[in-house]
């Protein structure tokens, strides 16, 4: 073993008794394995460790030489983790730990660019459109962190995403913390890039302001398309503080646009206080079908699926879903909680009664992890997201 001894101003090493060993790592590279060998005055024992836990990388030790050669491996040894595809397959947490690896979600590979996607998750972390609690700007990151807890299949529906489609996590959209105005232009340009070879965006927030932006790109490669928007509120202000642009007028300036196809707009779980007597006045008259959260409360939604998909018909539908329509007993890390909302249940169901939809883009914003130490609200947002990608076209049955 090593002793850490201090003489003087100086630290030393000094060795009471030490022996040279070896580390052998072994890397996956293209169905065939890395190894490596690397020496170093690291104890026997860390080392005798590292080859018991088989682990997958080497590793970078302070001083470690290392001389890579490729090497036969029995393949009974790495027999499960075998998965050979054409698809972006993640990680099964049977042969490869959860807290391994670059944060991802899903633990999907990292792209740079959506060519040959069939879909991306992308996130926004922006929060400056506001207008109670700050955080959502960290939504992402806690998003991808706890998404590690999410499998392959959904045995539920019986759909295999990754087997079906070829998904990536292509990171986060740069956007301009100082200014609201020129952070949608950002995103608009982006999205505009992601939807322009046919990739489906599913997005992470980031407060609902972000879904004008995405909508105005979306709208102009598939013109204006028709809602399923799960949310507490309406977003159809029509300005606060003397600002259009915020998170409670993305839906009323998507109309000013022209992006929304008006007669193919649902709304679900709506409650709250008002500063109005009648505050969905302005989404009645559009022709929006707004669902009260009341409505829904004690019952299965999916009647209402069905009755939403026939509405929808076959045009391009786009998914929005603010955390805060789920109750806030369930999900408390966000911004603008009301009482009496959805239950995760609930949100399954209408998520998965979009199944069949021919669905251009979803997202998943307003998830501020900071006000839920457990990260179940971010948890929630994951598996929300997985759901959305079970249901996008293409997606077949296992």
């Amino acid at each position: 073993m090593e002793a850490l001894c201090l003489l003087g101003r100086r630290a030393q090493f000094r060795t009471l008794s030490r022996k040279k060993s070896a580390f052998l790592g072994t890397r996956r590279l293209s169905g065939m394995f890395l190894s490596g060998r690397l020496e170093s005055p690291c104890s026997q024992t860390s080392q005798q460790v590292r080859a018991a836990a088989g682990s997958a990388w080497p590793g970078s030790l302070p001083g470690a030489r290392s001389r890579f050669r490729l090497k036969s491996v029995s393949p009974e040894r790495f027999a499960p983790q075998r998965c050979f595809s054409d698809f972006n397959v993640p990680p099964s947490a049977e042969f490869v730990a959860r807290p391994v690896g670059i944060c991802s979600l899903f633990k999907l590979p990292i792209r740079t660019s959506v060519e040959g996607l069939d879909a991306a998750f992308v996130g926004v972390p922006l929060d400056t459109g506001t207008s109670n609690r700050p955080g959502a700007r960290f939504g992402p990151r806690h998003i991808r962190a706890e998404s590690t807890m999410m499998r392959r299949f959904n045995p539920s529906t019986g759909v295999d995403p990754y087997h079906s489609l070829m998904v990536a996590d292509i990171g986060d959209v740069n956007v301009n913390l100082y200014d609201l105005k020129d952070s949608c232009r950002q995103i608009r340009e982006a999205f505009q890039t992601i939807v322009a070879g046919g990739c489906i965006p599913l997005t992470m927030g980031g407060d609902h302001t972000i879904t004008y932006p995405i909508l105005q790109a979306i709208a102009e490669k598939h013109g204006p398309v028709g809602l399923v928007h799960v949310d507490a509120h309406t977003d159809t202000g029509d300005q606060a503080l003397g600002e259009k642009i915020y998170h409670g007028t993305p839906f009323r300036r998507c109309v000013d646009k022209g992006l929304l196809d008006c007669k193919r707009v649902a709304q679900i779980g709506i409650r709250g206080s008002s500063y109005t007597r009648d505050p969905y006045k302005y989404c009645w008259d559009q022709g929006f079908r707004v669902v009260l959260a009341e409505d829904c409360w004690m019952k299965s939604l999916v009647p209402l699926m069905a009755e939403v998909r026939k509405q929808m018909g076959d045009g391009p539908v786009y998914i929005s879903f603010d955390i805060d329509g789920i109750d806030p007993a369930y999900a408390p890390g966000t911004g603008t909680p009301e009482i009496a909302g959805l239950t995760p249940a609930q949100a399954l169901e209408i998520i998965r009664g979009c199944q069949g939809l021919n669905i251009v883009g979803c997202d998943l914003v307003e998830v501020a992890p900071m006000y839920d130490l457990s990260g179940n609200t971010a948890l929630l947002g994951a598996n929300l997201l997985f759901e959305m990608l079970c249901v996008l076209p293409g997606v077949k049955m296992t």
